[in-house]
């Protein structure tokens, strides 16, 4: 095997790695992780699918930028791909599009949460606080129907 060909082995297998589904964001919509999304009740597992979040948004950014390199290659040596240059241009872009948006999405999702993680755990640190001191203060508040 000459270096050529072992060359040009490794860039197609190169091209089919980067054009292949996302699978990792496709699987954002499966119902496992919508049911986990649901089922989360503590901070700690909003913190935990912020964290996985950024996770898949950074992959995602990553995919992107090779999607770009590869796009930006195209461009230079249009020349190499013949009649096949536009298309394989266009299918680059948009991977590139769609890698991108997905990194948007897991981002704000992320965000929001964090936000609720914030919330849930200000919460838990307030809530004994209060319940105590109400307890103490009020002991015949439990007893409505009494009066």
């Amino acid at each position: 095997m000459t270096i050529r060909s072992f060359s040009s082995i490794v860039f197609m297998l190169w091209l089919l790695a980067s054009c292949a589904p996302m699978c990792r964001y496709e699987a954002i919509n499966n119902p496992a992780l919508l049911k986990t999304v649901e089922e989360a009740r503590s901070y700690k597992d909003h913190y935990a699918l912020t964290k996985q979040f950024e996770n898949l948004a950074e992959e995602m950014q990553v995919r992107a930028d090779e999607q770009r390199k590869l796009l930006d290659h195209y461009q230079e040596k249009s020349y190499l791909y013949g009649r096949q240059a536009q298309d394989r241009q266009s299918h680059t872009w948009a991977l590139m599009q769609r890698y991108e948006q997905a990194a948007r999405t897991s981002l704000n999702k992320a965000v929001l949460h964090r936000q609720i993680a914030a919330k849930l755990e200000q919460e838990d640190y307030f809530a004994p606080a209060q319940q105590t001191a109400g307890a103490v203060s009020h002991p015949q508040q439990n007893n409505n129907w009494s009066d």
